[in-house]
C-alpha cells in the first residue's frame, strides 16, 4: 500500500539522509508525476529542513493540442498554490519534429533541459514516476530482444543520481492514493492507442497475463527484486575477473588478451561492454586481430597490442596538445643550453629509457618545438647512411600502436626534424668538434608505469 510512510522509507533506501540534498522532479501532468510531486510537498512539510529542496520541471511537446496545454496547466496550477519553483519547456518550431522515432526525441529533448535546470539550479538528484507496471512492460520489451540479465532486471531504481522510487508500486496503488487524497491529474488518452510497442503491450499484452493469476503483479515485483539482486552478485563476480585480469590501471587500462580469451563468451561481453563494445560479433574480431588493431567505442580506443588489450579514454586524450613550444629562442652570449625532457613512458624493452643528444645551435632554425607525427615526415636517424621515413622508422622499431601514440618529434621553425624522442637522434643537426654554440636535450624517465 502507497503511503507517505512507505514512500519516506522508499527515498531512505535510494538516498541516504534524503532531508540533506535537493531534486527536480519531472512531472507531466499524469497520475504517477502527480503523486510524486504530493508525496515530496507532503515530505517537505513534514521534515522542515531548509537543506530538502525540490523543483518541479515539465514539458508541453505541443503534441496533443488543448490537451497538452491542460496538462502543462495541471502542474503550473499545483507548483503555484504549494510555492514550489517550475520550470516549463514549450516545443516550438525551432524544435524540429521528427517523422519517425518521436517517443526517443522527446526522451532526448526532456533529458537535456532536466540536465540544464539541475546545473543552474544545483539540484543533485532528478526524480521521476516509473512504476511497477513501467517495469512490467520494460521486462517484456527486453525479453523481446534477448538483453539478457541486465535487460530483465528492468529499470534501476537508482542510476545516475536519476531515481525512481515509485517503482515497487502499482498503478492500481497510484489511483488509489490519487483518490484518497484528492489529487488532481489528467490522463493521457494517446496511451489507449497501441500504435507503439510499450502501448501494445499495455494495452493488449499485459491484461492478459494479468487475467492468468490474481497475484501476477506481486509475483513480478517478487522476481524483478531477485532479478536485481542476481545481477549485483555477478556483476561483483565479473569485478573480481575483471581486477584479476588487469594488468596495468592508471592513465589507461591494460587487460591480459590470454587470460580475457579463456574466460566464457558471457564474461567477455560484460567486461567488454563497460567499455562500449557491446556488439557480440566485434567480440571474435578483437581476439582474433593482428598486434596493433584498433577498435573504437564512443568513450574508447582499444588496442590489441600482443597479449595485452589496451583501453585509451579518448575524452582524456583530447586534452592532449598537438604542439608544444620548447625553446623561442636561443641566447648566442652562452655557450650552452640544456633542457631535461620528463615524461611517462610505457617500461618495457621497445625504447631506451634515457639519453643526452648534444645539437649545433648555429646548424638551427628557431623556436624549436616538439610535435606529434605526420604523414611523410623524413630524417636522417643516428647510425643509418640515408634518410628515413618516420613511419617506417616506427615499423622497423617494431613499436606497439600505444608507444607510437606517445613518441613526440623534436623540430625547428623549418619543420626540420631534429629528433625522434626518446629513440633516435637526427645526424645533420649534431654537435662536433668544431660546434661553438651548443643545445644539449636530455630525457629523464619519470616512473615505471607497468
Amino acid at each position: 500500500m502507497l503511503d507517505q510512510s512507505a514512500f519516506t522509507n522508499q527515498l531512505k533506501n535510494l538516498v541516504h539522509e534524503p532531508e540533506n540534498h535537493t531534486y527536480l522532479l519531472a512531472v507531466s501532468g499524469g497520475a504517477d508525476s502527480m503523486v510524486l510531486a504530493s508525496l515530496f510537498k507532503d515530505l517537505g512539510q513534514k521534515i522542515q529542513d531548509s537543506r530538502f529542496r525540490f523543483q518541479v520541471a515539465h514539458i508541453n511537446y505541443k503534441l496533443r493540442g488543448n490537451d497538452s496545454d491542460l496538462d502543462q496547466k495541471t502542474v503550473q496550477d499545483f507548483c503555484e498554490k504549494n510555492h514550489i519553483k517550475f520550470h516549463l519547456y514549450e516545443v516550438s518550431e525551432k524544435d524540429q519534429k521528427p517523422q519517425n522515432s518521436i517517443q526517443l526525441w522527446a526522451r532526448e529533448l526532456r533529458y537535456a533541459f532536466f540536465k540544464e535546470i539541475q546545473e543552474k539550479e544545483k539540484l543533485e538528484f532528478l526524480v521521476t514516476a516509473h512504476h511497477l507496471n513501467d517495469q512490467l512492460e520494460t521486462f517484456i520489451i527486453n525479453l523481446s530482444k534477448a538483453a539478457g540479465i541486465n535487460g530483465l532486471s528492468g529499470i534501476p531504481a537508482n542510476d545516475n543520481n536519476i531515481l525512481r522510487p515509485l517503482l515497487n508500486v502499482s498503478k492500481k496503488e497510484i489511483y488509489q492514493f490519487a483518490e484518497q487524497n484528492t489529487i488532481e491529474f489528467r490522463e493521457d488518452l494517446s496511451n489507449k492507442k497501441s500504435d507503439y510497442l510499450r502501448n501494445k503491450i499495455r494495452n493488449e499484452i499485459v491484461p492478459v497475463l494479468m487475467e492468468t493469476n490474481d497475484h501476477f503483479l506481486e509475483n513480478f515485483r517478487k522476481s524483478s527484486l531477485y532479478l536485481n539482486q542476481t545481477k549485483d552478485f555477478v556483476q561483483k563476480q565479473i569485478q573480481e575477473i575483471e581486477n584479476q585480469l588487469t594488468v596495468f590501471n592508471q592513465n589507461y587500462k591494460i587487460l591480459s588478451k590470454e587470460k580475457l580469451d579463456q574466460e566464457s563468451d558471457f564474461v567477455k561481453f560484460e567486461i567488454l561492454k563497460k567499455f562500449g563494445f557491446n556488439q557480440e560479433e566485434e567480440i571474435p574480431k578483437i581476439f582474433k586481430a593482428e598486434n596493433n588493431s584498433s577498435f573504437f567505442s564512443k568513450e574508447y580506443q582499444l588496442i590489441v597490442n600482443r597479449d595485452e588489450l589496451i583501453f585509451i579514454d579518448k575524452n582524456e586524450e583530447k586534452g592532449t596538445p598537438e604542439e608544444i613550444v620548447l625553446i623561442k629562442n636561443f641566447d648566442f652570449s652562452q655557450n650552452l643550453i640544456r633542457i631535461n625532457l620528463v615524461d611517462d613512458i610505457e617500461n618495457n624493452e621497445e625504447i631506451q629509457k634515457e639519453f643526452e643528444w648534444d645539437f649545433d645551435a648555429e646548424k638551427l632554425q628557431f623556436p624549436l618545438l616538439l610535435r606529434k607525427q605526420q604523414d611523410g615526415d623524413e630524417f636522417f636517424p643516428t647510425g643509418f647512411s640515408g634518410k628515413k621515413k618516420v613511419s617506417k622508422f616506427f615499423r622497423d622499431e617494431k613499436l606497439s600502436a600505444l608507444i607510437k601514440e606517445k613518441i613526440w618529434l623534436l623540430c625547428d621553425s623549418k619543420n626540420h626534424i631534429l629528433g625522434v624522442i626518446p629513440l633516435r637522434q637526427d645526424r645533420r643537426y649534431q654537435a662536433d668538434r668544431t660546434t661553438q654554440k651548443k643545445i644539449t636535450v636530455t630525457w629523464t624517465e619519470k616512473q615505471l608505469i607497468r
